[in-house]
């Protein structure tokens, strides 16, 4: 099991970056609360990551925090909730937004995220309460702060934001409106994508 990566960023495409160790490069992909808190391309970093072996694949999922992780390792434990899906769950909130939602029986808002229906929402909520005990320190009303970062804005920010979108599980018309809506002089790729995630919740 591969827990833990130190090494350089190479490259940034959300929601994945190839972050190179000891001459090795791994592709890693993070949901997008946790993509938004990485350092630049060519920066050093250190990813907690899961494993995950399939029959037609090994995919590496990277997270900032520990509690990040383990949400991830719950989520996937839920009946109907893969490796895709949690990651679309925790890039459209928070961890700590989640556990909320949760413990909180908050199912208008989980049934916002990409691939969660009301069946499934009821489904994390019923599963994963009592499990969540003792996970959260910040809630919708006090949350985690987030990092502000200032770059230009340009139609290649645009294409990557709608792409990212996509990977994450929205449709493609779906996703291409919402960027398109909230577009604004100076937003980036990064910022771009926060926004149409935030604005779909």
């Amino acid at each position: 099991m591969i827990g833990r990566l130190k090494g350089i960023i190479s490259e940034k495409q959300a929601p994945e970056i190839l972050l190179e160790v000891g001459g090795v490069g791994y592709e890693v992909t993070l949901p997008m609360s946790c993509f938004y808190e990485l350092p630049n391309v060519g920066a050093a970093a250190t990813i907690l990551t899961h494993f995950v072996v399939r029959e037609d694949a090994q995919l590496l999922f990277g997270f900032n925090t520990k509690t990040e992780r383990a949400l991830f390792r719950e989520l996937i434990k839920t009946n109907g909730v893969g490796p895709k899906l949690a990651l679309a769950i925790l890039s459209g909130m928070t961890a700590d937004q989640f556990i909320y939602n949760v413990e909180q029986g908050e199912i208008g808002a989980l049934v916002k995220l990409p691939g969660v229906g009301k069946k499934t929402a009821e489904r994390l909520i019923v599963e994963m309460r009592d499990r969540l005990k003792g996970f959260g320190g910040y809630d919708l009303f006090n949350p985690a702060p987030e990092s502000v970062t200032g770059a230009g804005q340009a139609e290649g920010a645009k294409d990557e934001a709608i792409a990212a979108l996509q990977a994450l599980g929205y449709k493609a018309n779906q996703a291409e409106q919402i960027v398109k809506k909230i577009a604004k002089p100076g937003l980036d790729a990064e910022q771009l994508i926060r926004e149409a995630l935030r604005s779909m919740v």
